[in-house]
């Protein structure tokens, strides 16, 4: 099962070299991973998508809290949430398709962030199944680069699952 991860860490050097090793020490894969600072620029909150069964991701907490520079770790699928990810995409429709395109990044709440004689760069932020539908219809027009940052996330304020 999939999980992610908030990490919430001081921001210091090494500390995101700490947290992938023990990763790759124990030999579990990091599938997405996103780090930045907080309001207090002496903290960073990384987030951390991976997959293991409940005993794998319970041995992963209980590792991270070890770590010296942790200060807290919570498993967001044991919480409500929020997640998002964002992605540049610039694709390259042919002249009569490029009307098709700009309406279909339209309806998705895509933003052209940028546009060259044969391509547009788009922006589109959300969840991971309203992004994989997008790059699924869009597919057709010629996709010629994509950058993608991984999920962000966080627990909703005072939510449990039941």
């Amino acid at each position: 099962m999939r999980h992610t991860i908030s990490v919430l860490v001081e921001n210091r050097f090494g500390v995101l070299s700490r947290v992938s090793g023990l990763f790759s020490g124990r030999g579990y894969n990091i599938e997405s991973i996103s780090v930045g600072e907080t309001i207090d620029s002496a903290i960073s909150l990384m987030t951390i998508v991976t997959s293991g069964d409940d005993q794998i991701i319970e041995q992963i907490t209980k590792q991270l809290n070890k770590l010296i520079d942790v200060i807290k770790v919570v498993d967001l699928v044991d919480v409500e949430h929020v997640e998002r990810e964002m992605v540049l995409i610039k694709a390259a429709p042919k002249k009569g398709d490029k009307t098709e395109f700009l309406k279909l990044a339209e309806i998705f709440r895509a933003r052209v962030i940028d546009s060259g004689a044969s391509t547009f760069t788009v922006e589109i932020t959300g969840d991971e199944k309203k992004i994989a539908a997008f790059i699924e219809l869009i597919k057709p027009f010629g996709i010629k680069e994509f950058a993608r940052t991984g999920k962000v996330g966080m627990a909703r304020e005072g939510l449990k699952n039941t």
